[in-house]
C-alpha cells in the first residue's frame, strides 16, 4: 500500500507535504459526525474510527446515495469485491478538511484497511486493476468476491 500510496506522491508532491497519519488538532466523530472543539479527545476520535472496522472510508454521502462520482467509485469498487461490511462515514458538511489534514490526502474519498491509510478513489481504483485490493483484502480475512467470478467463469 505505501508503495502505490509514494509513487502517486511523486506527482503531486508539492500539495502532499508532511507524513501520512499525522495527528488532528481537531477530528471526526462517532457516526460520521462531527466533535466540536479541538484538543487530544478529538485526535483519538479519529483514531478510534479508523481502527474501528478493518475497512473504513471517509466519503461525501453514504454508501446507499454518494453524493460525488469518487465517493461512488470507491463504493462500486467494494462491492465489486463483495466488502460489504464496511464501516462509511459522510464528512460533509464540516468534517472534509479535518480528515484531509489527519492524512495529509488532498481528496476525499478516503480509504483505510486495518487502521491504515490507503489512499483515495484513484489509488483503490489502481489497486483493484492491478490485483493489490485483493491481496490486501486476503490479510484483512476478507475473500474478493472477483476470485469466485474467476472460478465462475472458469468452469464454463
Amino acid at each position: 500500500i505505501a508503495a502505490v500510496r509514494t509513487a502517486w506522491r511523486i506527482g503531486t508532491a508539492a500539495a502532499l507535504r508532511g507524513r501520512a497519519g499525522r495527528p488532528l488538532s481537531q477530528a471526526a466523530g462517532d457516526g460520521g459526525g462531527a466533535e466540536r472543539g479541538g484538543g487530544s479527545g478529538s485526535r483519538e476520535a479519529v483514531e478510534r474510527l479508523v481502527r474501528e472496522h478493518p475497512v473504513v472510508v471517509f466519503m461525501k454521502g453514504s454508501p446507499a446515495q454518494p453524493l460525488c462520482g469518487f465517493s461512488n467509485a470507491v463504493v462500486q469498487i467494494l462491492r465489486l469485491h463483495g466488502v460489504e461490511d464496511y464501516r462509511a462515514h459522510d464528512v460533509l458538511p464540516d468534517v472534509a478538511q479535518r480528515i484531509k489534514n489527519y492524512s495529509n490526502w488532498p481528496t476525499i474519498p478516503q480509504v483505510y484497511l486495518n487502521g491504515e491509510f490507503v489512499g483515495g478513489c484513484d489509488i483503490l481504483l489502481q489497486m483493484h486493476q492491478n490485483g493489490d485490493l485483493v491481496e490486501e483484502l486476503k490479510k484483512l480475512g476478507i475473500r474478493s468476491a472477483l476470485l469466485d467470478a474467476e472460478k465462475d467463469q472458469e468452469k464454463k
